[in-house]
């Protein structure tokens, strides 16, 4: 698939977007993933993702899309490749996220806007700011 023009500035939205989703997706045994993927179980390695972002997303809003893949051998770390959609309202973004022993990567493969602007920085802009929409925030209690 050909990359988007602005996909740079859109990976980094959507990394710091999901930051924190990364981190709860880190705590998942390697070898689950692993199994899920080799196995097909891909409700299963939903189910994951689902979990990791219903702490910070509304429901729906972060979810896998078409699979993963385990690229393990007997040279190196691990690499878990989760299919991504991010799906805060108007906006669609298709993405990777590769999950490795020293880090995290991700990687934008298309943006899709339900009303897309003529400027492509005001749409950038429109994904930051719907993606920050769709995040659950704590409410602080009213002090009376």
């Amino acid at each position: 698939m050909n990359r988007q023009p602005h996909a740079k500035s859109r990976e980094i939205i959507v990394a710091s977007a999901i930051e924190q989703v990364v981190a709860e997706l880190r705590l998942i045994d390697v070898a689950d993933y692993i199994a899920f993927i080799r196995l097909e179980h891909f409700a299963c390695l939903s189910d994951l993702v689902d979990s990791a972002a219903e702490l910070f997303f509304m429901r729906g809003t972060l979810r896998l899309g078409h699979g993963g893949e385990a690229h393990v051998d007997w040279h190196g770390n691990p690499r878990i490749v989760l299919d991504l959609e991010l799906r805060p309202p108007g906006v669609t973004v298709y993405f990777q996220l590769t999950l490795s022993g020293d880090d995290a990567t991700v990687m934008v493969n298309y943006v899709s806007f339900e009303k897309p602007g003529e400027d492509p920085e005001h749409n950038t802009a429109l994904l930051e700011a719907v993606i920050d929409e769709a995040r659950i925030r704590r409410v602080e209690p009213l002090a009376f």
